[in-house]
């Protein structure tokens, strides 16, 4: 009984290797890519503003709301982040962290121009984004398996053979650029406290560099 259940196991261990051999044998793999860039139409700033007692930070925390909701931010959109007191400093005591996200209604060169105060520590951008970005993605990535059957097609064609089902789809994801710092802000973003440039410089959302998606997705056809 054992003999003829190794001999049986044996079988078809063999015969898995076969149908392996044969199914690569007659098989063809493709990577189809497939590419996008998207407007970005919201910005995400972190804000850093300080103060030597907590009256005045609660005063300059009233100023930032206030800059912002003339600029167009609306407060749900203002997120608090972190607060910290130094109580070994003969200065500033007392730092208090926000985020906000500017769309393409605010007014990006306004916010600048506001918040260019001493009580403004630092300004930077943490991302840049578009509201349908997970629509866009999906997409580009469909795109990309688009471009693959459309290339074991004509791969295929010319050797006199047709693309038959589909055996495995493998998703590569590339590049993609959520991440775009602004042409007119590199290099002037790390702190607001910083000297004006002589020609004024243009902080709108028409000077941002688009967000780059690009996709690949490796496929593998049984050949007919």
């Amino acid at each position: 009984m054992k003999l003829k259940h190794f001999l049986l196991i044996g079988v078809l261990t063999l015969g898995s290797f076969i149908n392996a051999q044969e199914v690569k044998k007659n098989a063809i793999e493709v990577t189809g890519v497939a590419e996008m860039e998207v407007e970005p139409d919201e910005i995400t700033f972190s804000i850093g503003i300080k103060a030597d007692n907590k009256n005045d930070l609660a005063d300059n925390e009233k100023k930032l709301f206030e800059t912002l909701k003339n600029a167009g931010v609306k407060n749900e959109d203002i997120k608090f982040k972190s607060m910290y007191q130094n109580l070994y400093s003969k200065t500033v005591k007392f730092t208090k962290n926000f985020q906000f996200k500017a769309n393409a209604k605010s007014n990006i060169s306004k916010i600048f121009e506001d918040l260019n105060q001493k009580w403004v520590s630092s300004l930077n951008i943490s991302e840049v984004n578009n509201t349908k970005i997970a629509d866009f993605r999906k997409t580009v990535k469909i795109n990309a398996l688009k471009a693959a059957k459309e290339k074991a097609d004509y791969l295929l064609e010319s050797m006199g053979k047709k693309t038959g089902s589909v055996i495995e789809i493998v998703e590569i994801e590339d590049y993609t650029s959520d991440m775009v710092m602004p042409v007119a802000y590199k290099g002037r973003m790390s702190n607001v406290q910083m000297e004006m440039a002589d020609a004024p410089v243009d902080y709108s959302f028409d000077n941002i560099e688009n967000i780059k998606l690009k996709y690949s997705i490796k496929t593998r056809y049984e050949i007919l």
